[in-house]
């Protein structure tokens, strides 16, 4: 009897999880398996680049989990620099070519992975496409804004975007010697916290050496006599009106979109962000031997009940690792995610999961909020920076509905805490029981996260 064969699109972390889940539990003479990536790099940490490029991380090998010849080694039949074109449901077979070459041929399949990740986002706008303008969402890329900061003849950066990447990078090019302006059209960096976190958030930022300019929408990239960029325009700033910003190098941090163009063109089942949609098992739906997963997919949000595009490394590592099982004749699912993300920029941590207040509205939930301003040690003991916990709680119930953390060093790994809470539909009353560690070097006797608990639920009994 014929292995079956299992196609994998995408050589990153939710297509190599599944193609290495599903070869350990299957060996080469029962299942074959042939992955396509269209890079020259297979399993990184894309979450990592900010930090090599800001010189936290020496080089880019360190970004990489595993090589191409490792996966080979391991019997996956890889194919780098090779990209799928066309996605043939009914016959069962994927167009790829070969981005050296140009050959082009068709690869049949038994069973099939799509793990195409996501595509940042670019907008047309004048002198985009021109030299020293760069976006941060592979290592080839990082690899060109590295080549291109030391060819910069000045040290002025202008970072358009207020979200995750856009605050990574803003601290990587401070770290770079650069003096940096960030762009966002929203009213306060971070639109995934309230404005009243994102605005703390702000003033740490000014306090690093940042300017952040908000409420600013970029129009145009201007270039000089040698065609590098030279400036960006903003129809808008808030404080400052329309304004032109001189630089030297601009980075791009404006977010990502479901990478699913084969999908729709092959008429898979999209959500309303664009990702694809799949059951628990991770199996795209109404198609029983086609598995998806990573940024190309939509997640069960577990506090809405709704389904939602979050691009996390976290979750399409889980993906693959599922994916693998499934496809192999296992069983396993993913139950959903809480929407927990951390970051920092410079001294100041930044730490969400749940819903935020505009989300909670959008979803017709009543609710309370507390906020408190804590430390993130004894208050006491040397080095306690000050933190501050936000929490939303159903105003009925008392269930949980989200937290948000702006604080010094030792702030944002709290948010475990809520999202576990979350996870166990735990209300703010039920918190306030935890037992959690403590010690001054790393907490006050009530952890801030429970001291927020505490609030909330004296908000919900008040409000009836």
């Amino acid at each position: 009897m014929a292995a079956e064969r299992l196609v994998v699109i995408g050589g990153d972390a939710a297509g190599m999880s599944a193609a290495s889940q599903a070869r350990r539990l299957k060996g080469p003479e029962e299942l074959e398996i042939v992955a396509f990536e269209r890079s020259d790099f297979t399993s990184y940490s894309a979450c990592g680049i900010p930090y090599w490029v800001g010189g936290d991380v020496p080089k880019h090998d360190d970004l990489i989990a595993r090589t191409p010849e490792e996966h080979r080694e391991r019997g996956i039949g890889l194919r780098m620099r090779t990209e799928v074109t066309e996605l043939d449901v009914a016959g069962r077979r994927v167009r790829s070519r070969d981005l050296v070459s140009g050959a082009e041929e068709w690869t049949s399949y038994d069973k099939l992975v799509l793990a195409t990740g996501a595509r940042p986002v670019r907008p047309a706008l004048p002198g985009i496409e021109s030299p020293g303008v760069h976006g941060v969402h592979t290592i080839d890329d990082g690899r060109a804004l590295l080549e291109s900061l030391a060819a910069a003849r000045g040290r002025r950066a202008v970072v358009v975007g207020g979200g995750y990447i856009g605050i990574e990078m803003a601290e990587a090019l401070l770290g770079r010697g650069f003096e940096v302006t960030l762009l966002t059209r929203g009213a306060e960096p971070m639109n995934s916290l309230d404005p009243d976190l994102g605005h703390r958030l702000a003033e740490a930022m000014e306090r690093s050496g940042i300017r952040v300019v908000t409420g600013a929408e970029v129009t145009e990239v201007l270039t000089g006599d040698s065609g590098r960029v030279r400036a960006v325009t903003t129809r808008s700033g808030a404080g400052a009106g329309p304004g032109e910003y001189p630089a030297d190098v601009v980075v791009l941090g404006l977010g990502v979109t479901p990478g699913t163009d084969l999908a729709r063109a092959a008429g898979l089942p999209l959500g309303e962000s664009g990702g694809l949609l799949t059951d628990a098992s991770m199996r795209v739906r109404g198609h029983a031997d086609i598995w998806a997963g990573g940024d190309c997919v939509e997640v069960l949000d577990l506090v809405s009940g709704r389904h939602r595009f979050i691009a996390l490394g976290t979750h399409a590592n889980k993906h693959g690792q599922i994916i693998g099982s499934n496809v192999a004749g296992d069983y396993a699912t993913f139950p959903g995610v809480v929407g927990t993300a951390v970051t920092k920029v410079c001294e100041t941590e930044v730490a969400r999961t749940g819903l935020t207040e505009r989300q909670a509205d959008e979803e017709g939930l009543r609710y309370v909020t507390a906020t408190i301003e804590s430390t993130t040690t004894a208050g006491y003991y040397p080095g306690a920076a000050p933190m501050t916990v936000k929490m939303l709680a159903e105003r009925r119930t008392g269930r949980l509905l989200g937290v948000q953390i702006v604080g010094g060093t030792g702030s944002a790994k709290r948010i475990d805490i809520a999202a576990v809470a979350l996870t166990a539909r735990m209300t703010v009353d039920q918190m306030t029981a935890l037992d959690l560690g403590y010690a001054p070097p790393f907490s006050s006797v009530w952890d801030p996260v429970l001291v927020a608990a505490r609030k909330a639920v004296s908000k919900v009994r008040a409000a009836g």
